[in-house]
């Protein structure tokens, strides 16, 4: 059987067609393969470089192969956060004609690292509640749409940074499941998967002694769960209100656009007796401040960066002379914002040199540099400008930061 390669891209099979599909994967050459931290798998897993990007390779059978390929393309139009499936190679061989196993094709997510590898460090308790914070909405994220992954651990999740916080993402879908709904079983059943899983790898690095004291294996996989059941309640949860005060709804709304889910859509009930007001939020759709930014000023970025970026921008327009909301001769804010874009963010960003930046991505490093504007700001008692804080970030912090970046060979 000749070899074929499925991918969303045209331009993915040529670059592709590099790699040395007639090896097994176990025994692909150093100077295809790029050294970055793993989680552990079931099958053979190896990152590669293909043309300018870094792409990870997975040998399993081709039904399990393409059906992953599918459900990784399904999450990707419900925006759901997960790696990008690029293609499924098919008909390999070895040079004795030996059929070889087929293999996904995903992209590496830039800046990211197996939540397992952040567990053979030492971690302070407050990054320990970022990540299981972060695990705990992208399993939400995940049940809102109807997915059932059936495999959360921690080889299986990446993180990334986002404005001081991490962001989640689904790496391995191959047991998962989309379904228009999930009941509530389907969820508890995921859920103490997820449990038993990540507690289970926990107590494996701790008996390799590589987990830190600090971290309990088994309270660890439990205090996820109550993170997610927390989110999951006030995201779903049925409120009743005295009717005419329709501010406690307006509230509501803006209490779950504060944890980065927009209110898509909304049933609300009168009682027959016309005291009380009935409202349930019919469809919670993640990423408020990201459509929000994007909206305005078509930059693409995590939910946290998004709101950081978002107070930023509203500080700026408050100092603009033609900044006058309600006033029809007023600019209007996505002419502000592509004002701001022009004239702050990008060479803020650009004043960063790019063989520096490492693996941060624009807004996160304007994040960063936000950060370090209000603590020199605060050291010296008063505003000491974005220029200067550039100056000062690159000579003394961005070696450190990039320093902490860096991947570690497997």
């Amino acid at each position: 059987m000749a070899l074929q390669i499925s991918a969303t891209n045209p331009e993915h099979p040529a670059l592709l067609l590099e790699l040395p599909w007639q090896l097994p994967l176990e025994r692909w050459p150093e100077e295809y393969l790029v050294p970055l931290p793993r989680g552990i798998s079931r099958h053979v897993v190896r990152y590669a470089r293909a043309g300018d990007e870094v792409i990870a390779v997975k040998e399993l059978a081709e039904r399990p192969a393409l059906r992953e390929y599918q459900l990784l393309r399904d999450l990707d139009r419900l925006a759901i956060p997960a790696v990008d499936a690029l293609a499924v190679v098919t008909g390999r061989s070895d040079a004795a004609g030996e059929a070889l196993e087929p293999v996904l094709v995903t992209r590496h997510l830039g800046g990211s690292q197996p939540y397992r590898s952040m567990f053979e460090t030492t971690l302070r308790p407050a990054t320990m509640h970022r990540l299981m914070d972060a695990l705990a909405v992208l399993l939400v994220r995940l049940h809102l749409a109807g997915f059932a992954w059936g495999d959360c651990s921690l080889s299986n999740t990446l993180f990334r940074r986002d404005a001081g916080a991490y962001a989640a993402y689904l790496v391995d879908a191959e047991t998962g499941e989309l379904h228009p709904r999930l009941s509530e079983g389907q969820r508890d059943y995921d859920l103490d998967l997820a449990r038993v899983n990540i507690s289970g790898e926990l107590l494996d690095l701790e008996a390799s002694g590589a987990l830190h004291p600090s971290v309990d294996p088994v309270e660890f996989g439990t205090e996820i769960c109550a993170r997610y059941r927390s989110l999951w309640q006030e995201l779903t949860r049925t409120s009743v209100y005295p009717a005419g005060k329709y501010h406690y709804i307006e509230r509501r709304i803006r209490r779950l656009n504060d944890l980065g889910f927009d209110v898509a859509e909304m049933q609300i009930e009168h009682a027959s007796n016309g005291d009380t007001v009935t409202f349930v939020p019919k469809v919670v759709d993640a990423g408020h401040h990201q459509r929000q930014l994007l909206r305005l000023t078509g930059l693409d970025a995590e939910e946290n960066q998004a709101r950081r970026l978002l107070n930023d921008l509203e500080s700026w327009m408050a100092t603009q002379d033609d900044y006058a909301p309600g006033d029809p001769l007023g600019a209007r804010p996505e002419v502000l914002a592509h004002r701001w874009v022009r004239e702050v963010f990008r060479p803020t960003v650009r004043a960063v040199p790019v063989e520096l930046r490492g693996a941060m991505d624009p807004a996160e490093i304007y994040h960063e540099l936000l950060e370090h504007r209000w603590y020199l700001s605060e050291r010296a008692q008063h505003d000491i400008g974005l220029d200067t804080a550039v100056e000062d970030y690159i000579v003394n912090i961005l070696p450190k930061v990039r320093a902490s970046l860096q991947p570690t060979a497997d």
